[in-house]
């Protein structure tokens, strides 16, 4: 009997034996199925965080994005003693400064002659220009200079220029993978709108870089026609006809009023015929 037990337990030592290298070969064989696999990275956050705990997002400031917009314009009215003489003078200085004429415009009357000149400079000629006009041309009846500051307005539409690209390039991205026809028009419809957006800024932010590059000025020359009996060239008999004409001239206008009331002249007869009437009852 004594044997028996110790076959038994020999033999249950052996079985216990081969198990442990099957359970470890199993192991072995799962992990070779199952590939190894990491957690994955968190994403990169564009914040820091400041001494108080707070997470603060990059702001986006106004002297990181453009340089300080200014439009400077201005008035001028000299007189002078020779209008063409000093429109030669004007041009000369124009050519020095780079600049040039946007509009030109002449009025010669009895009293005086005017020209009035609207050019445009580039901004570090403008000054330049005011005091070469100033100096030597004639006597400065007026000067006003002005300077406005579109720095905030520029900034603003630049980057709501700059969403909207944005926005748009996602509305792209949404037409591409949308399903039904009723999603593709509606995004249509807001990548037209953008579109127009995107357009009317890019316009404000071109014509608002042409007035900061180049200043306008509007400069009036004029002159004072003298009239007098030694200097002028208009004779007596030559005025004494304007004088007749401009009397038959009102003569003319005073009939034509008095005929414009044609409708009220009906009524006299009728205010007559009655003043008599009631004059023949009185009696």
């Amino acid at each position: 009997m004594r044997n028996i037990l110790l076959s038994l337990f020999c033999l249950i030592l052996i079985h216990c034996s081969k198990k442990e290298p099957d359970k470890q070969s199993v192991n072995a064989d799962l992990l070779e199925i199952i590939p190894e696999t990491k957690a994955p990275s968190p994403p990169h956050i564009v914040s820091e965080k400041t001494e108080s705990g707070i997470t603060s997002f990059p702001t986006l400031k106004e002297t990181d994005t453009v340089s300080r917009k200014i439009i400077k314009n201005g008035e001028m009215k000299i007189q002078v003693g020779d209008i063409k003489k000093a429109q030669n003078q004007v041009y000369e200085i124009i050519k020095k400064n780079s600049a040039y004429i946007q509009k030109e415009e002449f009025q010669n009357t009895d009293m005086n002659d005017n020209l009035e000149l609207t050019i445009r400079v580039p901004h570090k000629h403008f000054d330049m220009l005011i005091s070469s006009f100033s100096d030597g041309m004639g006597t400065v009846l007026s000067k006003n200079i002005s300077s406005n500051d579109v720095t905030e307005e520029y900034t603003d539409v630049s980057i709501k220029l700059a969403n909207k690209k944005i926005y748009l390039e996602k509305y792209r991205d949404m037409l591409k993978s949308a399903t039904t026809t009723k999603d593709m028009l509606e995004i249509q419809e807001k990548i037209r709108a953008l579109e127009d957006e995107i357009d009317v800024a890019e316009g404000t932010l071109r014509f608002i870089d042409d007035r900061v590059n180049y200043s306008t000025l509007n400069l009036n020359l004029y002159k004072e026609k003298v009239r007098s009996s030694a200097t002028s060239k208009i004779g007596f008999g030559s005025r004494f006809v304007d004088s007749i004409t401009e009397g038959w001239n009102s003569f003319v206008a005073f009939f034509l009023g008095i005929i414009s009331f044609w409708p009220f002249l009906l009524l006299i007869p009728l205010i007559v015929a009655l003043w008599r009437k009631w004059k023949k009852k009185k009696q």
